[in-house]
């Protein structure tokens, strides 16, 4: 099969997803802050008592934050940002609904959900270029540079 034909037929369990950091809504930015340093993220999801993701909280919010002096002992939940639905993909989805989420969004990663909505783990561009030069090693070539600083022959008269 081609590319296009296995990111239609496989799912998003077959792409290599990353452990997903999650909140509570009550959870101060500063914990949420530590959270993304400790586990070198740039947001953590914020679900509610089932594990299902209302939001996310991002770098840009802390920034946000920062910025107009808020103080970061304010709940996440007053400064998340809301997941649009097509932010979130199912394990059993074709890998092509992350493409097309990430179109749709303009996120660089989704959140992925278990059959329950319960978060499992994230996926996106990294995720989406390790899964075609896994499957297809062959066709990403990696080309040495070099340069010459001199020419070799003369050009010209």
């Amino acid at each position: 099969m081609g590319l296009r034909e296995d990111i239609m037929n496989e799912t998003v369990a077959q792409l290599p997803l990353r452990r997903a950091v999650t909140v509570t809504a009550g959870k101060s930015a500063n914990e949420a802050i530590r959270l993304m340093r400790e586990n070198k993220l740039g947001c953590v999801f914020v679900v509610d008592e089932l594990g299902r993701p209302t939001g996310k909280f991002t770098e840009r919010q802390v920034l946000k934050l920062v910025c107009a002096c808020v103080p970061l002992d304010e709940t996440v939940g007053k400064h998340m940002v809301p997941i649009p639905e097509c932010g979130c993909v199912r394990l059993a989805d074709p890998v092509v609904k992350v493409l097309e989420g990430m179109q749709q969004t303009r996120l660089r990663f989704l959140c992925v959900v278990d059959d329950s909505g319960k978060v499992v783990g994230l996926t996106g561009q990294k995720g989406l270029m390790e899964y075609v030069t896994e499957h297809f090693p062959r066709g990403i070539k990696v080309q040495v540079m070099t340069s010459k600083m001199h020419m070799s022959k003369r050009e010209g008269a």
